[in-house]
């Protein structure tokens, strides 16, 4: 087994799956309807990034765990996703700006992940990614743009998550060992152009 990579795939299955989820929480609570199905739709996209992901972690570490038992029956601390997924969601102005700062990054990540991979199975999932993430970034950042330039009090609710939110974004483009590891091996991104993007 190849643990770089292994683990690799797991932090990014675990991002998906925790915003994923966090999203999902919308169902049948967002402001207007047509909201609640853009979000329950981006929650599904990134579930079902989650689910490539984990079935390739699994087929890697071929210990005889499936997806779902990446997915579900790993302790809280065993769990690699940034903080910024799993922040509440607040209410729409939160959860649009977290959407916007995490798309923002996710993007161009997945972008540079699907050119320069050296492994195909992470390759055909980041670019099916890139098409989802687009959306999801055009989507939240019209919303940002429409808070922030509409009434004070969506202003002051756009503000104040940024406010909020923008503490989380530095563990996003601030490469660790593993990220070290990975761009080395030829599988993952350098950070530091991620930042630049």
């Amino acid at each position: 087994m190849n643990k770089t990579l292994f683990e690799y795939t797991l932090r990014l299955a675990d991002n998906a799956l925790i915003l994923g989820h966090r999203l999902s929480e919308w169902c049948g609570h967002a402001p207007i309807l047509e909201q609640d199905i853009a979000l329950s739709n981006i929650a599904l996209d990134l579930i079902g990034q989650a689910r490539n992901l984990f079935q390739y972690a699994a087929e890697i570490e071929n210990a005889g765990r499936t997806e779902d038992d990446l997915a579900y029956l790993r302790d809280v601390f065993a769990f690699r996703n940034c903080l910024l997924v799993e922040q509440p969601n607040g209410d729409f102005a939160a959860t649009v700006v977290r959407q916007c700062l995490f798309s923002a990054f996710a993007l161009p990540f997945f972008e540079k992940l699907a050119a320069q991979t050296s492994d195909e199975t992470l390759r055909g999932i980041s670019e099916k990614a890139v098409k989802e993430l687009a959306y999801h970034l055009r989507w939240s950042s019209e919303w940002v743009i429409r808070l922030g330039d509409g009434t004070e009090e969506s202003h002051r609710r756009t503000q104040a998550a940024v406010d909020n939110l923008w503490q989380f974004t530095g563990e996003l483009t601030t490469p660790d060992d593993l990220d070290f590891a990975a761009d080395t091996e030829g599988f993952g991104v350098d950070l530091n152009e991620i930042k630049k993007a």
